[in-house]
């Protein structure tokens, strides 16, 4: 039994045929044509131009909440300044009413012990035999006026 293609000629021939259908492969292959053409440029044009519309409004609203956020940020330094100001002032009042407090007080003790005073000195009047005030001797009453500023000068010496 002889082998298939066993003659040089009938290789020759296989070979040849081999290396056609081996061109052939490379060869355009006749297309089929789509009924309605698809404009893959277009589509891709407005995929990039939805995309591209999608980050400007993200870009905006990225820009709004920036905004946002400084305006909130100012509001309250201001709002922190505003309330360091008036506690600043409410600490001044009340230092202001705490010294009209005292200075009313002292005031008032003044007075009281200048009526007390007063009273004392009037309680304290000679009073006569018949219970008549008293005339009091002028000059006995200068002297004691005079002791008592000489006594008020050494206090405020010592």
């Amino acid at each position: 039994m002889q082998p298939k293609n066993s003659t040089f000629s009938d290789r020759q021939a296989a070979s040849l045929a081999a290396k056609k259908a081996l061109l052939e492969k490379f060869k355009p292959k006749p297309t089929v044509q789509a009924e309605t053409l698809i404009d893959h440029e277009a589509e891709r044009r407005a995929r990039a131009e939805i995309i591209r519309a999608q980050r400007e409004v993200e870009k905006i609203e990225r820009q709004r909440a920036r905004e946002e956020a400084a305006a909130a940020a100012e509001a309250a330094r201001l709002e922190a300044l505003a309330a360091a100001e008036q506690a600043r002032l409410d600490a001044e009042l009340s230092v202001d009413a705490m010294k009209r407090a005292e200075r009313k007080a002292r005031k008032k003790e003044v007075k009281e012990a200048a009526k007390a005073k007063k009273e004392v000195r009037t309680s304290a009047k000679p009073v006569g035999p018949r219970g008549e005030p008293r005339a009091v001797d002028p000059y006995e009453e200068h002297r004691r006026y005079i002791e008592s500023l000489e006594r008020g000068r050494e206090r405020r010496r010592a």
